[in-house]
């Protein structure tokens, strides 16, 4: 446990368009699969604090001071649809010795010219501005930006010549965005269908059997009219609110939802990962390291989510017969005659066996949790 957020906090440099707002959790370091991860907690009580629950934050001044009491390593902003920030973590781009940025992250700090910090770790930079991020993907390489649902550990450790203050930054946003997240084009390759189809079959590039697809070209809010509005929708609906009812655990509801939004988006990881963090499911152990590859409890998600999706929807086969084309349907052994049955009946088996291990990964993964639990009310008891 820290000695007090004194050592980690300049309480004074922080601006004040984020101190008055109620949005503050405190965090601390816990080991989680050998690596050190950050975990939210709510200021005051100590109990894990989730960034989309308000309930959970608490004032400035009152994180502030419960991390002074060596309870918490450090305070941390959440950002929410109801504010106008958009925070930029760049990690890995500083030598916490000399200060020395790299040249990626002195260009993207002075283009964006707004109140900048060091991160924790002394190893990265943490900029605020006033803005939305104006596309779809929010990370590639160390170069990461939030709007919502998220929390920044904050230092107020600023950096020199930078704005003491969150500016307005939207053109500079877009530059930038533009320039370090825009996916590079691939020249290596032919140029691939933008439409989904069917795993294995005509109509795009494979490999290992897989259908490697660009995604489907409607607009987030076309797509969920679409999955709300197909013979499974009510399902989708109750899932992108966040309920779990019908399933043992929320890990499950969680990649029956992956399932679909892999289904709609065919296949899209980033398109799918950017959509679950819109849904009611979206939760902090999104983002955790879960595995030994350093895979985050999403990432591995989804990837399980596309490896057990057959089917993938194309908007143009189906705008005749919208109804008929779903997760559930358009794969069906009547669709695909009597040839496929055998395969069908492999397939099954195959996904009965996926679920089975799924099950025993969940069930492991509530007694870590529960394990962690015990453990961090041992360490309040202790201390």
């Amino acid at each position: 446990m820290s000695e007090g957020c004194e050592t980690l906090v300049d309480a004074e440099a922080i601006p004040e368009a984020l101190r008055s707002r109620e949005q503050w959790v405190c965090w601390r370091v816990k080991k989680r699969d050998g690596k050190d991860t950050k975990v939210p907690v709510i200021p005051d009580d100590g109990g894990f604090a989730s960034a989309t629950d308000e309930e959970t934050w608490r004032s400035f001044q009152t994180a502030v001071e419960y991390a002074s009491t060596g309870e918490a390593d450090g305070i941390g902003f959440v950002f929410t649809e109801d504010d106008p920030f958009v925070g930029v973590d760049l990690d890995d781009c500083r030598d916490p010795e000399t200060g020395v940025p790299s040249e990626d992250a002195q260009d993207i700090v002075v283009s964006l010219e707004s109140f900048t910090e060091v991160s924790p770790s002394g190893t990265g930079f943490h900029v605020i501005i006033k803005g939305e991020i104006p596309g779809e993907r929010s990370r590639k390489g160390s170069v990461e930006m939030y709007e919502t649902a998220r929390f920044f550990t904050m230092t107020g450790d600023q950096v020199e010549a930078t704005p003491a203050t969150v500016q307005e930054r939207l053109s500079a946003l877009a530059e930038v965005y533009e320039e370090y997240l825009t996916p590079e084009p691939d020249t290596t390759q032919s140029p691939e269908p933008s439409y989904a189809t069917t795993r294995g079959g005509t109509g795009g590039s494979t490999t290992g059997g897989t259908v490697r697809v660009e995604g489907v070209d409607l607009s987030d809010e076309e797509l969920l009219e679409r999955a709300q509005s197909a013979s499974n929708g009510e399902k989708f609906e109750r899932l992108w609110r966040g309920s779990t009812t019908g399933y043992e655990s929320q890990s499950e509801a969680d990649m029956a939802l992956c399932c679909m939004l892999a289904f709609w988006t065919g296949g899209d990881r980033y398109r799918m990962d950017e959509l679950f963090r819109q849904s009611g499911l979206l939760r902090e152990k999104w983002d955790e390291v879960h595995y030994a590859d350093g895979s985050t409890y999403g990432e591995k998600t989804i990837e399980r989510a596309i490896a057990r999706t057959s089917e993938f929807y194309d908007p143009d086969a189906a705008d005749s017969e919208r109804d008929d084309v779903t997760p559930d349907s358009a794969g069906s052994p009547e669709r695909r005659g009597a040839a496929s049955r055998t395969e069908s009946h492999l397939a099954e088996k195959n996904r009965l066996l996926r679920e089975r291990v799924e099950e025993l990964e969940t069930s492991l993964e509530r007694k870590l949790e529960r394990i962690q639990e015990l453990e961090a009310k041992l360490s309040r008891l202790q201390s």
